[in-house]
This record gives structure tokens, C-alpha cells and sequence, in this order.
């Protein structure tokens, strides 16, 4: 069925507000839990590393189960917006639960954060999973389709800047010198902000066609035949995986990086650090659909691989130069970010096309299966970089609250820098080998669509 009717301004607002609600989420646990478990609270960062990669390992699972489950979905509300609302609801509780300043310790604390972990892990993906899901329900229209997917990584962005660079100040002023109580107390701010923006995004925001009732449900047999038959969903996987496991090191780095090798104990870099990033991303993605109409998406993944390269690069140099100049942090982090905003809808867009590809080889769109990848890919990249960061961590010989030595602030630079670097240049060229939907083939692609539709 073709989607005629346009998006209207307050739909696509509210869809991207739903995303500031659960990446601030997303946000304090990414940016902060590590840290909070081991600086603040004192866990073993070698058992946080193990606990990060478990879970993370086994909610990743969940997620093409999950995305069955959507697209298996039926009623009066559509298959995405009841998980939305329920996901939420049951994430921001556990969110609380997750930061709570309690006054357990040793065994009991540790089984405790890590039954909440793994539950966080899973309620998220109740939300995650259908949120982005409805992508390339809301809209067929390759320039909608680029505003509906920047939109939400705008708002993203925006909640990565409040959380992030505001974090320490927020904590602090909070906790008033208690940190352990401005965290849980950060906590349960964003918990209801997550609410209350989940409601306004399924309020606004409908389907542009239901799925009939009588539609053939989607079996788990299915859902790995689809996924491993649509050769582009692999390679959207492979470039997910590269560009998240570079990301999300280098986000779960930058406080200890901030704090022990430039000497910003009072967290002032790594909030320019955050704040400048998180105002780049925005401005990436407030542009995004406009620089792509004009260069074309092939040069703007280029583009995307060759600022995080050169913006990793610099920032090492400056380490070394000028470790403490906030002008040149702020300088390097935009040039990063700048990258980061690209591949932040560029993923997306590439996940909305891979539907289409789907729907032209098979005959079937699968829209919450093809996105459950995106999540499942994220999650596993966070489950190898939180073990890299734990292990990498012991290895290294890092102490909490004391002067380091040169051989683990050599491995802290390496940690933050090199390996993301490298997993730059990886992504770039999967997508330059194997990605095919561009180009002739692409617009003779949305011409037969347009012509079965």
C-alpha cells in the first residue's frame, strides 16, 4: 500500500522527543555506570567489564526475538506503540532501582547491580526495539525518510549534551557532595522526562498503514531465514557493529581519559568535551538532509570516516601538546562528532533502505526484524567495548583516585583513540565493498516498488 499522505511537523517532533527521552536514558548508563560502579561506588572494574559483556551478550539475543514479537503484533494502537509505552514505563523503574543509593556492599551489592543490569538491558529493548521500528512505517519518502531519521538522532544528540556535558554539574548540585545520591537522583529526573516524552511520541505519531489482521505471522524460523537471506542486512550489521564498537569506547573512555591523563579531576574538560560533541551532532543532523540531497549519501559516509580519524588523531596530539587546552578539546571533539552525526543517521537510513530491499527481493517488509539488527548490533558493541573498558582497565594497572602511571595513561590513549580510529576505517570500507543499495540500482529499486504498490 503506497503512503501518500504527509508527515505533519508536530509528528516528527514528537517522534523526536521520544528518542531525547530514551537516550538520556541510554545516556547515563553508557556514559556514567561504569564509572559510578567503580569510582564512586567501588566494584572491581574487572567484574563490571564480565557483567557488561554478559548481559549485553544476552539482551542482544533478545532483540531479534523481540522485533518477531512487534511484527507479530495486533491491535487498535498498531504493533509499535503498546511495547513503546510498556518498555518504557518498566525501563525508567529500573533505571531508578539501577542508580539507587543503597547500603549494601561486596556480594550482595554485586548481585544486585548485576540482576538490575540485565533487566535494564531487557526493558529497554521493549522500548528500543519498536521505536525505531517505525521508521519506515511513518513514511516511504526517501527526503522524509532522511528528516524522520535525523530528527530523532537530533534529539539524541540533544540529550546526550544535557546529560553528559551537564552530568557532573547536575550530580553535584544534587548530591550537594554526596555523589552516590546526585546520581540516583539524576536518575529518577530522567526516568520521568523518558515517561513523559514516550507519551507525547505515541500520541502524535500513527502508523502510515496498518498491518491486516490476517497477515501471516512471522515464526523465529522466519526471522532467521530473512535475516540471513538479505545479504544488505548483514552488511548494514558489519557497519553498525565497527562505527558502535568505536563509539561507544570512545564515549565509555572519555571521563576516565578526561580525569587521569589531563588532569581535569573537577570534570571541566570532559564536560567541554561532551557539551561541544553533543552541539555538533545536533548541527550534523539538523543539516544532514540537505548536505545528503546535495553530495549524495556514498560521500557523506566518506566524509563520516575521515573527520573520526582525523578528529581522533589530533585529540592524541593535543595529549601530548596542550593536554589541558579547552579550546583545542573543543576543536577536536567537534571534528569527531561531526563524523559521529553522520553515521548516526546514515545507520538508519541504510536499515530504512534495507526494508525496501527486503520488500523488492521478497516480497515482505519485516520492519521491526530488519531494525531489532540495529539494536541487537548496538547492545553487542556495548557488550565488548564495556569488557574491553573493564578488562582494558586491569590490564593497564589502573588505580581509582590516585596519580596513574605512564604505562596506563599510554593505554588509556590507545583505548581512546587508536582502536576507535581503526574501527573508523573498517566501517568505511564495508560499506565501500559491500554495500549495493545505492546509486541505479537504488532508484530502479523505489521505481518498482512505487510500480507493485
Amino acid at each position: 500500500m503506497r503512503m501518500s499522505k504527509k508527515l505533519t511537523w508536530v509528528s516528527k517532533i514528537s517522534f523526536g522527543l521520544g528518542a531525547f527521552g530514551k537516550d538520556a536514558v541510554y545516556a547515563i548508563v553508557s556514559t556514567f555506570l561504569l564509572y559510578f560502579l567503580t569510582d564512586i561506588k567501588g566494584v572491581a572494574p574487572a567484574f563490571v567489564g564480565t557483567l557488561f559483556l554478559v548481559a549485553r551478550i544476552f539482551d542482544a539475543v533478545n532483540d531479534p526475538i523481540m522485533g518477531v514479537i512487534v511484527d507479530n503484533t495486533r491491535s487498535k494502537f498498531g504493533k509499535f506503540r503498546p511495547w513503546i509505552m510498556l518498555g518504557t514505563v518498566l525501563n525508567a523503574i529500573v533505571l531508578i532501582f539501577l542508580y539507587w543509593n543503597t547500603s549494601l556492599s561486596g556480594t550482595a551489592y554485586a548481585t544486585y547491580i548485576a540482576v538490575l543490569y540485565i533487566l535494564w538491558g531487557m526493558t529497554y529493548t521493549i522500548e528500543d526495539i519498536p521505536y525505531w521500528s517505525m521508521v519506515p512505517a511513518l513514511t516511504d519518502d526517501p527526503k522524509e525518510r532522511d528528516q524522520i531519521s535525523s530528527i530523532p538522532r537530533f534529539f539524541a544528540s540533544l540529550a546526550w549534551l544535557v546529560v553528559g556535558s551537564g552530568g557532573f554539574a547536575i550530580i553535584g548540585f544534587l548530591g550537594k557532595g554526596d555523589s552516590a545520591d546526585g546520581f540516583s537522583k539524576f536518575a529518577m529526573i530522567i526516568s520521568v522526562v523518558f515517561i513523559i516524552a514516550s507519551t507525547l511520541t505515541c500520541l502524535k505519531c500513527r502508523e502510515a498503514h496498518e498491518t491486516p489482521k490476517n497477515t501471516e505471522k512471522t515464526s523465529l524460523k522466519q526471522m532467521v531465514k530473512i535475516l540471513f537471506t538479505n545479504d544488505q542486512v548483514l552488511v548494514v550489521l558489519g557497519i553498525a557493529a565497527f562505527f558502535n564498537l568505536g563509539y561507544q569506547l570512545e564515549n565509555s573512555f572519555a571521563t576516565f581519559y578526561f580525569k587521569y591523563v589531563t588532569g581535569s579531576a573537577d570534570g571541566t574538560l570532559f564536560s567541554v568535551y561532551t557539551g561541544v560533541a553533543g552541539i555538533a551532532q545536533m548541527a550534523t543532523l539538523a543539516l544532514f538532509p540537505s548536505i545528503s540531497a546535495k553530495i549524495g549519501r556514498p560521500v557523506a559516509y566518506l566524509i563520516a570516516a575521515i573527520t573520526q580519524i582525523f578528529g581522533f588523531a589530533a585529540l592524541m596530539a593535543c595529549g601530548f601538546i596542550a593536554p589541558s587546552n579547552i579550546i583545542l578539546v573543543g576543536i577536536c571533539s567537534a571534528i569527531i562528532n561531526i563524523g559521529i552525526g553522520f553515521m548516526l543517521v546514515l545507520v538508519t537510513v541504510s536499515l530504512a533502505d534495507v526494508v525496501d530491499y527486503g520488500e523488492y527481493k521478497f516480497g515482505t517488509r519485516n520492519e521491526s526484524v530488519i531494525f531489532s539488527t540495529q539494536t541487537f548490533v548496538v547492545k553487542l558493541a556495548g557488550a565488548v567495548s564495556g569488557f574491553i573498558s573493564g578488562i582494558g582497565l586491569e590490564l593497564i594497572g589502573f588505580v581509582e583516585n590516585t596519580a596513574q602511571s605512564p604505562q596506563t595513561i599510554t593505554g588509556m590513549r590507545v583505548l581512546m583513540f587508536v582502536i576507535p580510529g581503526i574501527f573508523a576505517i573498517i566501517t568505511y570500507i564495508i560499506y565501500k565493498r559491500f554495500y549495493k543499495i545505492r546509486g541505479t540500482f537504488f532508484e530502479n529499486m523505489k521505481a518498482e516498488l512505487e510500480k507493485r504498490r
